[in-house]
């Protein structure tokens, strides 16, 4: 069964994004982070894929962090993952977010609440 972290703290840390879920019993033992990232429109969230031998864990960025991900995407800074202690980076996510971003600006297909909630965030043009 796959597993789904929602990341509901940011913390900017010695120029380092650390993401983090609160109360979350999950750990980061064996977990790789796969570089990769969705679009959960329905909840307005982006996701990155991470892997745990043959199930992969689901890191849910909901809207209230995009700020913060907006700071770190013009800082260009590293962003990391952090629960109980353990900590593993969240590679290629700034290259993946900066891709999505430009997908969704002017795109329906991601429904028009995403769209604009994308672009007041991230102050597209």
């Amino acid at each position: 069964m796959n597993t789904r972290i929602e990341l509901n703290k940011a913390t900017l840390e010695n120029n380092i994004l650390i993401l983090e879920a609160t109360e979350m019993q999950t750990s980061l033992q064996d977990v790789e982070a796969k570089g990769q990232m969705l679009v959960d429109s329905d909840h307005l969230a982006f996701i990155y894929i991470l892997e745990s031998g043959d199930e992969f864990v689901y890191a849910s960025l909901p809207e209230s962090i995009w700020p913060n991900l907006k700071e770190a995407l013009d800082k260009e800074i590293k962003i990391e993952l952090k629960l109980n202690n353990e900590q593993i980076e969240l590679v290629n996510l700034i290259d993946e977010l900066s891709y999505l971003l430009e997908n969704i600006k002017d795109n329906a297909n991601y429904g028009e609440e995403m769209e604009n909630k994308v672009v007041e965030i991230f102050a597209l043009a």
